[in-house]
């Protein structure tokens, strides 16, 4: 693969901490599978400004290394660069501004590292920025990509419902029944709770109406290469085959998908001590200083609740109430993630904090952590999450029980997948209007996580997701089939 050391990668990505932690895992793989190859990571200033908060106060916003000399950082700007405030404007609005600002941004951007000698060669794209690939392409690059980082599943769904199986999911949907069965090609009986919440959407008024047309123009775009003289655009899905194989196989007739899942720095860096030693990894978020490693390093092994509901879900404070009442009843220890902007209520989040702080007897709540480290440790016996991709993952791959409590968007996806197609955990029933779980399904949840039957599954997942991605594992060969690929111009 000669022309492999001139490869540049961009990989472009939505200001959300969900979308930045994978595109910087995703950086070194590639820049690890692919020796000479530069790899940078195009942020929106926002998140660029909290990424790296010494360029925000001398004004040098662009080309910062991530500590090492593997990734290089840029920005570009949405048009909102002191951050979106939801309380102020609409999801809407904002997309479209984005869209408008980023494509002139990105240009220039793209402009400035041809201008230096490192032109852009495969332009990447997290999700809701379908508007990358033409700006790429307008400038010279020569190979699009999209790195999934939902299941594969969810997107099997999008697509089959844009490509004809709409009215069957809109009319189920409409039944008001969560239950209600959906057929789609290749996919197993799926519920409506169990397909991502967008498809459920059937108002214009609906403040995600937005989100559909962007699924649509990017499933628009990963078949514009049938017979047409636009280049296909590649699908990187954060997968494997052994945890999505239906999935997959439904999509790899009309979509040119690899599966190289799943995309975690840490299962490469598990034989290099020195990488495995880095400081903390460079988030939108500051990591708690308060020692809750050394916390966990005195509690006994698979005793820990660990307890996260990921980057952007705001809890309302009757949540935060039934997750502290439920970890006062099972009196296992515990080691909560609540940031002061995790809350509906902001004028009430001291009193949540405490709150949270004051349950039972043996818990530590900390504002951000490094979740790969703490999934990782020993002590930890199981993970209640929302179930968003990431942290669904992270916890299959270090082989931890689940507590999914799904939310919206591909959580409920994610949840069918960890409970009825995995067995590595269970799902979480809300029995309020609001989505919340109370304090005694949570507790039953715990309890089933932990049990010896779930446990030994998750276990076993581990071991499935480090064979996939170790040298010649299947999500390694569908990587390197791809850098074969695009070195070579197309299949």
């Amino acid at each position: 693969m000669a022309t492999k050391h001139h490869q540049h990668f961009l990989i472009v990505t939505y200001p959300a901490q969900g979308h930045i932690t994978p595109a910087r895992h995703l950086a070194r793989r590639l820049a690890s599978a692919c020796p000479g190859a530069r790899v940078t990571i195009c942020a929106p200033l926002s998140a660029f400004r909290r990424m790296f908060p010494g360029a925000a106060a001398t004004g040098e916003e662009r080309d910062r290394g991530d500590g090492d000399d593997v990734v290089t950082y840029v920005a570009y700007s949405d048009g909102c660069d002191s951050g979106f405030d939801s309380a102020a404007d609409s999801y809407a609005r904002y997309m479209e501004q984005a869209r408008a600002a980023g494509e002139r941004s990105l240009a220039a951007v793209l402009h400035r590292l041809r201008d230096g000698g490192r032109p852009v060669t495969c332009a990447m794209y997290t999700l809701l920025l379908p508007w990358v690939a033409g700006v790429a392409r307008a400038h010279g690059v020569a190979t699009t990509a999209v790195f999934w980082i939902q299941p594969a599943t969810a997107l099997a769904a999008y697509y089959h419902y844009f490509r004809g199986h709409r009215d069957a999911v809109v009319a189920a949907a409409a039944s008001g029944d969560p239950g209600a069965e959906v057929r789609l090609p290749g996919l197993p009986p799926l519920r409506v709770r169990d397909l991502p919440s967008f498809l459920a959407i059937t108002s214009e008024d609906n403040p995600f109406a937005f989100v559909l047309p962007e699924f649509r123009e990017l499933i628009d775009a990963l078949e514009r290469g049938d017979g047409s003289s636009v280049p296909p655009t590649y699908v990187l899905a954060n997968t494997f085959d052994a945890m999505e194989p239906d999935a997959l196989a439904s999509l790899r007739p009309h979509v040119d998908v690899f599966a190289v899942g799943p995309v975690l720095s840490f299962l490469h860096d598990e034989g290099d001590d020195a990488k495995r030693m880095l400081s903390p990894p460079r988030d939108v978020f500051d990591h708690d200083k308060n020692g809750y490693l050394n916390w966990l390093d005195s509690k006994s092994a698979r005793s820990v609740v660990y307890i996260s509901f990921g980057s952007s879900l705001v809890m309302s404070k009757k949540q935060v109430a039934e997750i502290g009442d439920a970890m006062a009843q099972i009196k296992k220890p515990f080691l909560w993630v609540l940031r002061k902007d995790n809350c509906k209520d902001k004028e009430d989040g001291a009193a949540i904090k405490s709150l949270a702080a004051s349950a039972g007897n043996d818990g530590v709540v900390v504002e951000w952590c490094d979740q790969a480290r703490v999934l990782s440790h020993p002590s930890v016996a199981c993970f209640v999450t929302h179930g968003g991709w990431n942290s669904t993952l992270e916890g299959a791959a270090c082989g931890v029980p689940l507590v999914v409590a799904p939310q919206y968007s591909d959580q409920g996806t994610a949840a069918w997948l960890v409970a009825e197609r995995m067995g590595a955990g269970v799902r979480a029933a809300a029995r309020d209007a609001d989505g919340v779980v109370e304090a005694a399904e949570l507790g039953r949840c715990v309890e089933a996580a932990t049990s010896g039957a779930v446990a030994s599954r998750a276990a076993a997942w581990r071991e499935e997701a480090r064979a996939a991605v170790a040298d010649g594992g299947g999500s390694d060969r569908s990587l390197r089939e791809f850098l074969r690929q695009i070195a070579g111009g197309g299949n």
